[in-house]
């Protein structure tokens, strides 16, 4: 029997929900460049972001 925390989907998920708020905090460094860039639109992609980590971490 395979143990449950070593499936295969959940590690995926888990390497991808790092990812993203590995991402997320690249994005807080360089938040003031980024903000002229996008203006609002910069903190809506880090929310939206920290988010897409979170649900892929929290996923079974």
């Amino acid at each position: 029997m395979q143990d449950p925390d070593q499936d295969p989907e959940q590690q995926r998920n888990f390497w991808i929900g790092n990812g993203l708020l590995g991402l997320a905090l690249l994005m807080l460094f360089f938040m003031e460049p980024l903000s002229e860039m996008l203006g609002m639109g910069a903190v809506a992609a880090w929310m939206v972001c920290a988010a897409a980590g979170t649900y892929f971490i929290m996923k079974k």
